[in-house]
Protein backbone atom coordinates (compact mmCIF):
# COMPACT_ATOMS: atom_id res chain seq x y z
CA UNK A 1 0.00 0.00 0.00
CA UNK A 2 1.37 3.43 -0.86
CA UNK A 3 1.06 6.44 1.36
CA UNK A 4 1.35 10.05 0.19
CA UNK A 5 1.70 13.10 2.41
CA UNK A 6 0.04 16.31 1.25
CA UNK A 7 1.09 19.68 2.56
CA UNK A 8 -1.76 22.10 3.25
CA UNK A 9 -1.28 25.87 3.11
CA UNK A 10 -3.01 27.77 5.91
CA UNK A 11 -3.59 31.54 5.99
CA UNK A 12 -4.56 32.99 9.36
CA UNK A 13 -5.57 36.56 10.15
CA UNK A 14 -3.22 37.63 12.95
CA UNK A 15 -5.64 40.28 14.10
CA UNK A 16 -7.70 37.51 15.54
CA UNK A 17 -4.80 36.39 17.73
CA UNK A 18 -5.19 39.32 20.18
CA UNK A 19 -1.74 40.95 19.87
CA UNK A 20 -2.48 44.62 18.95
CA UNK A 21 1.00 45.88 19.84
CA UNK A 22 2.88 43.43 17.59
CA UNK A 23 3.19 44.22 13.90
CA UNK A 24 1.06 42.15 11.63
CA UNK A 25 3.01 39.56 9.74
CA UNK A 26 2.44 36.26 7.98
CA UNK A 27 2.35 33.56 10.62
CA UNK A 28 2.48 29.82 10.18
CA UNK A 29 1.14 28.15 13.34
CA UNK A 30 2.66 24.85 12.24
CA UNK A 31 6.20 26.24 12.14
CA UNK A 32 6.61 25.83 15.90
CA UNK A 33 5.58 22.19 15.68
CA UNK A 34 7.59 20.83 12.71
CA UNK A 35 9.16 18.01 14.73
CA UNK A 36 5.74 17.05 16.06
CA UNK A 37 4.21 17.08 12.58
CA UNK A 38 6.87 14.65 11.36
CA UNK A 39 6.15 12.34 14.27
CA UNK A 40 2.42 12.50 13.57
CA UNK A 41 3.00 11.69 9.89
CA UNK A 42 5.28 8.73 10.60
CA UNK A 43 2.96 7.43 13.30
CA UNK A 44 -0.02 7.73 10.97
CA UNK A 45 1.78 5.89 8.19
CA UNK A 46 2.84 3.12 10.56
CA UNK A 47 -0.69 2.85 11.89
CA UNK A 48 -1.98 2.55 8.35
CA UNK A 49 0.49 -0.25 7.68
CA UNK A 50 -0.65 -2.09 10.77
CA UNK A 51 -4.24 -1.55 9.71
CA UNK A 52 -3.44 -3.04 6.31
CA UNK A 53 -1.82 -6.09 7.92
CA UNK A 54 -4.80 -6.52 10.18
CA UNK A 55 -7.13 -6.33 7.22
CA UNK A 56 -5.11 -9.00 5.42
CA UNK A 57 -5.24 -11.23 8.49
CA UNK A 58 -9.00 -10.79 8.73
CA UNK A 59 -9.40 -11.58 5.03
CA UNK A 60 -7.67 -14.96 5.50
CA UNK A 61 -8.90 -16.53 8.72
CA UNK A 62 -6.45 -18.02 11.17
CA UNK A 63 -7.19 -21.59 10.13
CA UNK A 64 -7.48 -21.00 6.38
CA UNK A 65 -4.78 -22.62 4.26
CA UNK A 66 -3.80 -21.09 0.93
CA UNK A 67 -1.24 -23.51 -0.43
CA UNK A 68 1.38 -23.18 -3.14
CA UNK A 69 2.90 -26.57 -4.01
CA UNK A 70 6.20 -26.66 -5.91
CA UNK A 71 7.35 -30.06 -7.15
CA UNK A 72 5.61 -33.05 -8.66
CA UNK A 73 6.24 -35.34 -5.71
CA UNK A 74 4.94 -32.77 -3.23
CA UNK A 75 1.80 -32.01 -5.23
CA UNK A 76 1.02 -35.72 -5.58
CA UNK A 77 1.17 -36.13 -1.83
CA UNK A 78 -1.06 -33.08 -1.31
CA UNK A 79 -3.68 -34.61 -3.61
CA UNK A 80 -3.34 -38.04 -2.00
CA UNK A 81 -4.00 -36.41 1.38
CA UNK A 82 -7.26 -35.07 -0.05
CA UNK A 83 -6.03 -31.49 0.37
CA UNK A 84 -6.41 -30.39 -3.23
CA UNK A 85 -9.01 -27.84 -2.16
CA UNK A 86 -6.27 -25.95 -0.29
CA UNK A 87 -4.23 -25.42 -3.49
CA UNK A 88 -4.09 -21.96 -5.04
CA UNK A 89 -1.03 -22.57 -7.26
CA UNK A 90 1.36 -25.28 -8.45
CA UNK A 91 4.65 -25.24 -10.32
CA UNK A 92 5.04 -26.20 -13.98
CA UNK A 93 6.14 -29.78 -13.21
CA UNK A 94 2.99 -30.60 -11.24
CA UNK A 95 -0.28 -32.01 -12.54
CA UNK A 96 -3.75 -31.64 -11.05
CA UNK A 97 -7.09 -33.19 -12.09
CA UNK A 98 -9.51 -31.26 -14.27
CA UNK A 99 -11.59 -30.36 -11.24
CA UNK A 100 -8.69 -28.17 -10.08
CA UNK A 101 -8.13 -26.44 -13.42
CA UNK A 102 -8.64 -23.09 -11.69
CA UNK A 103 -5.41 -23.54 -9.71
CA UNK A 104 -2.77 -21.08 -10.93
CA UNK A 105 0.30 -22.41 -12.73
CA UNK A 106 3.65 -20.97 -11.72
CA UNK A 107 7.07 -21.42 -13.31
CA UNK A 108 9.67 -24.13 -12.87
CA UNK A 109 10.06 -25.10 -9.21
CA UNK A 110 13.77 -24.21 -9.21
CA UNK A 111 13.12 -20.74 -10.68
CA UNK A 112 10.07 -19.38 -8.87
CA UNK A 113 9.13 -15.69 -8.83
CA UNK A 114 8.48 -14.12 -5.43
CA UNK A 115 6.23 -11.44 -6.88
CA UNK A 116 4.00 -13.95 -8.65
CA UNK A 117 3.58 -16.00 -5.49
CA UNK A 118 2.99 -13.07 -3.13
CA UNK A 119 0.30 -11.73 -5.47
CA UNK A 120 -1.73 -14.88 -4.73
CA UNK A 121 -1.71 -14.21 -0.97
CA UNK A 122 -0.61 -17.70 0.12
CA UNK A 123 -0.26 -18.73 3.74
CA UNK A 124 1.98 -21.71 2.99
CA UNK A 125 4.52 -22.62 0.30
CA UNK A 126 5.73 -26.23 0.28
CA UNK A 127 8.29 -27.68 -2.10
CA UNK A 128 11.17 -30.09 -2.48
CA UNK A 129 14.70 -29.50 -1.29
CA UNK A 130 15.58 -28.02 -4.71
CA UNK A 131 12.78 -25.44 -4.68
CA UNK A 132 14.18 -21.98 -5.28
CA UNK A 133 16.00 -19.83 -5.93
CA UNK A 134 17.09 -18.99 -2.38
CA UNK A 135 16.50 -15.28 -2.95
CA UNK A 136 12.83 -15.98 -3.73
CA UNK A 137 12.40 -18.10 -0.62
CA UNK A 138 13.95 -15.37 1.53
CA UNK A 139 11.58 -12.75 0.12
CA UNK A 140 8.60 -15.03 0.85
CA UNK A 141 9.75 -15.55 4.43
CA UNK A 142 10.18 -11.79 4.89
CA UNK A 143 6.58 -11.42 3.73
CA UNK A 144 5.54 -13.67 6.66
CA UNK A 145 4.67 -16.57 4.37
CA UNK A 146 5.49 -20.00 5.79
CA UNK A 147 7.99 -21.78 3.54
CA UNK A 148 8.68 -25.49 4.00
CA UNK A 149 11.15 -27.59 1.99
CA UNK A 150 10.74 -31.34 2.25
CA UNK A 151 13.89 -33.51 2.07
CA UNK A 152 14.50 -35.65 -1.01
CA UNK A 153 12.78 -39.04 -0.80
CA UNK A 154 15.24 -41.77 -1.62
CA UNK A 155 13.75 -44.43 0.66
CA UNK A 156 10.54 -45.43 2.42
CA UNK A 157 11.32 -43.87 5.83
CA UNK A 158 11.88 -40.43 4.33
CA UNK A 159 8.75 -40.73 2.20
CA UNK A 160 6.71 -41.56 5.30
CA UNK A 161 8.29 -38.68 7.19
CA UNK A 162 7.29 -36.26 4.42
CA UNK A 163 3.73 -37.58 4.51
CA UNK A 164 3.64 -36.92 8.27
CA UNK A 165 4.97 -33.39 7.80
CA UNK A 166 2.39 -32.56 5.14
CA UNK A 167 -0.36 -34.13 7.21
CA UNK A 168 0.46 -31.77 10.06
CA UNK A 169 0.85 -28.68 7.86
CA UNK A 170 -2.45 -29.32 6.06
CA UNK A 171 -4.40 -30.45 9.13
CA UNK A 172 -4.84 -33.94 7.67
CA UNK A 173 -3.25 -36.22 10.32
CA UNK A 174 -5.80 -39.02 9.86
CA UNK A 175 -5.39 -38.90 6.08
CA UNK A 176 -1.63 -39.07 6.55
CA UNK A 177 -1.95 -42.27 8.59
CA UNK A 178 -4.12 -43.84 5.88
CA UNK A 179 -1.80 -42.71 3.08
CA UNK A 180 1.24 -44.19 4.83
CA UNK A 181 -0.58 -47.50 5.16
CA UNK A 182 -1.46 -47.48 1.45
CA UNK A 183 2.08 -46.57 0.38
CA UNK A 184 3.58 -49.26 2.62
CA UNK A 185 1.25 -51.86 1.10
CA UNK A 186 2.20 -50.76 -2.43
CA UNK A 187 5.89 -50.98 -1.62
CA UNK A 188 5.40 -54.39 -0.01
CA UNK A 189 3.52 -55.63 -3.08
CA UNK A 190 6.31 -54.29 -5.27
CA UNK A 191 8.91 -56.08 -3.16
CA UNK A 192 6.98 -59.34 -3.56
CA UNK A 193 6.90 -58.95 -7.34
CA UNK A 194 10.59 -58.12 -7.35
CA UNK A 195 11.29 -61.34 -5.46
CA UNK A 196 9.23 -63.36 -7.96
CA UNK A 197 11.22 -61.85 -10.84
CA UNK A 198 14.46 -62.69 -9.06
CA UNK A 199 13.32 -66.27 -8.43
CA UNK A 200 12.50 -66.66 -12.14
CA UNK A 201 16.17 -66.37 -13.09
CA UNK A 202 18.15 -63.74 -14.98
CA UNK A 203 17.15 -60.10 -14.53
CA UNK A 204 15.55 -58.53 -17.61
CA UNK A 205 17.82 -55.92 -19.21
CA UNK A 206 16.19 -52.51 -19.52
CA UNK A 207 17.30 -49.39 -21.34
CA UNK A 208 15.75 -46.02 -20.49
CA UNK A 209 15.65 -43.24 -23.08
CA UNK A 210 14.70 -39.63 -22.42
CA UNK A 211 13.26 -37.89 -25.48
CA UNK A 212 13.34 -34.10 -25.80
CA UNK A 213 12.25 -31.92 -28.69
CA UNK A 214 15.20 -30.41 -30.50
CA UNK A 215 17.67 -32.76 -28.84
CA UNK A 216 18.75 -36.30 -29.46
CA UNK A 217 17.61 -39.13 -27.24
CA UNK A 218 19.61 -39.58 -24.05
CA UNK A 219 20.06 -42.80 -22.13
CA UNK A 220 19.65 -42.85 -18.33
CA UNK A 221 22.45 -44.51 -16.43
CA UNK A 222 23.17 -45.12 -12.76
CA UNK A 223 21.94 -42.64 -10.20
CA UNK A 224 19.05 -41.36 -12.30
CA UNK A 225 15.37 -41.46 -11.36
CA UNK A 226 14.81 -44.04 -14.08
CA UNK A 227 17.54 -46.20 -12.56
CA UNK A 228 15.67 -46.12 -9.23
CA UNK A 229 12.41 -47.20 -10.88
CA UNK A 230 14.14 -50.03 -12.77
CA UNK A 231 15.80 -51.26 -9.56
CA UNK A 232 12.48 -51.14 -7.67
CA UNK A 233 10.89 -53.33 -10.34
CA UNK A 234 13.54 -56.01 -10.00
CA UNK A 235 15.11 -55.47 -13.44
CA UNK A 236 18.61 -54.45 -14.47
CA UNK A 237 19.54 -51.07 -15.90
CA UNK A 238 21.74 -52.03 -18.82
CA UNK A 239 23.43 -48.60 -18.95
CA UNK A 240 26.53 -48.85 -16.75
CA UNK A 241 27.58 -45.19 -16.80
CA UNK A 242 26.43 -42.48 -14.38
CA UNK A 243 23.79 -39.88 -15.23
CA UNK A 244 22.53 -39.25 -18.75
CA UNK A 245 24.48 -39.78 -21.92
CA UNK A 246 23.76 -39.56 -25.64
CA UNK A 247 24.17 -42.88 -27.44
CA UNK A 248 24.15 -43.83 -31.09
CA UNK A 249 21.80 -46.44 -32.56
CA UNK A 250 24.75 -48.76 -32.95
CA UNK A 251 25.66 -48.35 -29.29
CA UNK A 252 22.12 -49.15 -28.16
CA UNK A 253 21.92 -52.12 -30.54
CA UNK A 254 25.08 -53.55 -29.01
CA UNK A 255 23.45 -53.52 -25.54
CA UNK A 256 20.56 -55.72 -26.74
CA UNK A 257 17.92 -54.47 -24.24
CA UNK A 258 14.95 -56.72 -23.46
CA UNK A 259 12.76 -53.69 -22.77
CA UNK A 260 13.11 -50.05 -23.79
CA UNK A 261 11.50 -47.47 -21.54
CA UNK A 262 10.72 -44.07 -23.06
CA UNK A 263 9.78 -40.76 -21.51
CA UNK A 264 9.12 -37.41 -23.14
CA UNK A 265 10.11 -34.36 -21.13
CA UNK A 266 7.19 -31.98 -21.31
CA UNK A 267 5.13 -29.65 -19.10
CA UNK A 268 1.98 -31.29 -20.42
CA UNK A 269 0.68 -34.84 -19.97
CA UNK A 270 1.50 -37.12 -22.90
CA UNK A 271 -1.13 -37.03 -25.62
CA UNK A 272 0.35 -39.88 -27.64
CA UNK A 273 -0.27 -43.55 -26.93
CA UNK A 274 2.45 -46.00 -26.02
CA UNK A 275 2.31 -47.55 -29.50
CA UNK A 276 2.55 -44.19 -31.27
CA UNK A 277 5.64 -43.18 -29.32
CA UNK A 278 7.24 -46.58 -30.00
CA UNK A 279 6.54 -46.23 -33.73
CA UNK A 280 8.10 -42.79 -33.78
CA UNK A 281 11.21 -44.10 -32.04
CA UNK A 282 11.67 -46.97 -34.53
CA UNK A 283 11.14 -44.55 -37.40
CA UNK A 284 13.83 -42.18 -36.09
CA UNK A 285 16.18 -44.96 -34.95
CA UNK A 286 15.46 -47.98 -37.20
CA UNK A 287 18.32 -50.10 -35.82
CA UNK A 288 16.39 -50.40 -32.54
CA UNK A 289 13.94 -52.68 -34.33
CA UNK A 290 16.68 -55.33 -34.28
CA UNK A 291 16.99 -55.35 -30.49
CA UNK A 292 15.05 -57.93 -28.44
CA UNK A 293 12.85 -55.05 -27.26
CA UNK A 294 12.13 -53.95 -30.82
CA UNK A 295 11.53 -57.47 -32.15
CA UNK A 296 9.09 -58.36 -29.36
CA UNK A 297 7.35 -55.00 -29.20
CA UNK A 298 8.61 -54.43 -25.66
CA UNK A 299 8.85 -50.65 -25.93
CA UNK A 300 6.78 -48.78 -23.40
CA UNK A 301 6.46 -45.29 -21.96
CA UNK A 302 7.21 -43.94 -18.52
CA UNK A 303 5.23 -40.98 -17.19
CA UNK A 304 7.52 -37.92 -16.96
CA UNK A 305 6.29 -37.09 -13.45
CA UNK A 306 7.65 -40.45 -12.27
CA UNK A 307 11.13 -39.09 -12.95
CA UNK A 308 10.71 -36.07 -10.69
CA UNK A 309 10.64 -35.85 -6.92
CA UNK A 310 12.49 -39.04 -6.02
CA UNK A 311 10.61 -41.97 -4.52
CA UNK A 312 7.03 -40.82 -4.73
CA UNK A 313 3.57 -41.93 -5.77
CA UNK A 314 4.25 -41.82 -9.54
CA UNK A 315 7.63 -43.55 -9.20
CA UNK A 316 6.11 -46.37 -7.13
CA UNK A 317 3.26 -46.74 -9.60
CA UNK A 318 5.66 -46.81 -12.57
CA UNK A 319 7.88 -49.42 -10.89
CA UNK A 320 4.85 -51.57 -10.06
CA UNK A 321 3.57 -51.40 -13.64
CA UNK A 322 7.01 -52.37 -14.93
CA UNK A 323 7.28 -55.28 -12.50
CA UNK A 324 3.83 -56.53 -13.58
CA UNK A 325 4.95 -56.37 -17.22
CA UNK A 326 8.08 -58.36 -16.42
CA UNK A 327 6.09 -61.04 -14.62
CA UNK A 328 3.72 -61.44 -17.59
CA UNK A 329 6.68 -61.81 -19.94
CA UNK A 330 8.09 -64.58 -17.74
CA UNK A 331 4.89 -66.60 -17.84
Amino acid sequence: MLFQATKMSLKIDTSALGHPHKPKCAFNPLSRFKPLSKVVFITSAFAALLSSSAFSAETHSEHEIRLVSAGTGVTELVLALDAGNELIAIDSTSYVPEGLAHVAKLGYHRMLSAEGIIALSPTLVVGSDVMGPETTLNVLKQANIQVVQLPATNDEPQLMSNVDTLGQLLNRPDNAVKLKQDLHQQLQSLADKKQQISDAGAQPKILFMLLQEGRGARVGGKGTAADTIIALSGAQNIAEFDGYKSMSQEGILSLQPDIILLSKRSDKPAEQTNAQIAQELIKEMPLLAHTPAGKNGHIQTLAPQALLGGLGISAISAADALASTLLKQNQ
